[in-house]
């Protein structure tokens, strides 16, 4: 009996370590990319989404793309999550994963949503998976390093707890933060016009190869077993929340050119 109970144990410590180690900008992250996206809508473009997605919020299927990582049968879209890539070079220069990346995920989706002959469940489902991926794309750790899987296997303490880098930067300073998601939205930051504008320049490789460089910077300034606490927040939780506002802001580009 007692050999069954550490088995227990060890089985759902081993589970609870796995799922927190596969959160992609965890639930509130993209739930704010999804609600500050809204705000950037084109009328048009509402109501295309509101029919297509049966009246759904962004942000209340911002969420979709990690909900189906538990369903086996779209475990051909895992990779499309992340791009890993070394530090000294850009997307163009890296060999990309034939399983697909970030950058060929999000392609595919725009291309079955545009295309006249897919049918409404299909450009329903990819619009979903790009709603995601969008957010997922301005998570500086979904651009790391293959070696250790975007920081998960790069083990630091938050605040005296055993975790790993990816997971600080997917939730643990948004959770410390201690701010609802359409609060976090209502609190984003004050732009003008044009800095809108400049967000919405670009290809998305483009915007890989400039959030790569926030990548270079997080791993610059972290070492493995570090405890990072308040001092690493006050550092970069204005990092994480701008990086969700022009992800949001991104996000409602592509979507009013799709649409």
């Amino acid at each position: 009996m007692k050999t069954k109970i550490i088995y227990l144990l060890v089985v759902l410590v081993t589970f609870s370590y796995q799922a927190n180690a596969s959160k992609v900008w965890g639930p509130t992250g993209h739930r704010v990319v999804g609600e500050i996206a809204q705000d950037y809508l084109k009328p048009k473009t509402k109501r295309k989404l509101k029919k297509l997605l049966k009246k759904k919020t962004l942000a209340f299927l911002s969420t979709y793309g990690d909900e189906i990582k538990s369903d086996k049968r779209y475990n051909e879209f895992y990779t499309w999550h992340y791009v890993n890539m070394p530090l000294d070079e850009n997307y163009d220069a890296s060999k990309a994963n034939p399983k697909g990346n970030l950058v060929t995920g999000i392609a595919h989706c725009k291309k079955v949503i545009k295309d006249e002959n897919s049918s409404d469940e299909d450009k329903a489902f990819y619009l979903k998976l790009l709603i995601h991926l969008i957010g997922d794309l301005h998570q500086p750790m979904h651009i790391g390093l293959s070696e250790d899987r975007g920081g998960n296997d790069f083990k630091v303490q938050w605040h005296y707890s055993n975790t790993n880098l990816h997971a600080v930067w997917d939730y643990k300073m948004i959770e410390r933060y201690d701010m609802g998601y359409k609060e976090l939205a209502e609190n984003a930051d004050v732009l003008t016009r044009d800095q809108v504008k400049v967000y919405q320049e670009g290809t998305v490789i483009d915007w890989v190869n400039e959030v790569h460089v926030l990548t270079n910077d997080v791993y610059a300034n972290v070492k493995k077993e570090e405890n990072l606490r308040y001092r690493y927040s006050y550092k970069y939780f204005n990092i994480v929340r701008t990086q969700m506002q022009i992800g949001g802001i991104r996000l409602a580009k592509v979507l009013n050119d799709l649409f």
